[in-house]
């Protein structure tokens, strides 16, 4: 099981795989597509592209049996639709796009995969955090 994280900032998500990462332990890979190619905001579907295929394992021998990908804000899926569309079959057919909030669903996602969840409930586990309480009382 891999996660995918994607965000308009590369600041921000090489700062939340550190944190997802942290709670995720060794067996759940977690990778990255932050910003454009030049460093600025943005987002990049090669770099998508490029993140969904390391998160796949493509090379490695290891290959996921699902990828779970969360993301920012709404453009970016226009760059995933993009990427999608650069995967072969195989590796899109174990590609789910999840509508959870990125930072706390990618969290609740790690800690659900770490336990050797299904893709379908590592998903179902990160769409959790869309209704998920933050302070209590306010």
């Amino acid at each position: 099981m891999s996660l995918v994280l994607v965000s308009h900032s590369a600041t921000l998500v090489e700062g939340l795989r550190e944190m997802v990462a942290q709670v995720a332990g060794a067996d759940v890979r977690v990778t990255t597509a932050g910003g454009t190619e030049d460093g600025r905001l943005g987002t990049s579907a090669p770099r998508i592209a490029a993140a969904i295929r390391e998160a796949v394992g493509e090379g490695s021998g290891s290959g996921a049996n699902g990828v779970l990908v969360l993301l920012d804000l709404g453009s970016a899926a226009l760059s995933l639709e993009i990427a999608l569309e650069e995967l072969d079959d195989e590796t899109r057919s174990i590609v789910r796009v999840s509508e959870a909030p990125l930072v706390e669903g990618a969290v609740i996602a790690a800690v659900q995969a770490s336990t050797g969840a299904s893709l379908d409930e590592v998903a179902a586990a990160a769409m959790t955090a869309a209704t998920m309480s933050k302070f209590a009382g306010a």
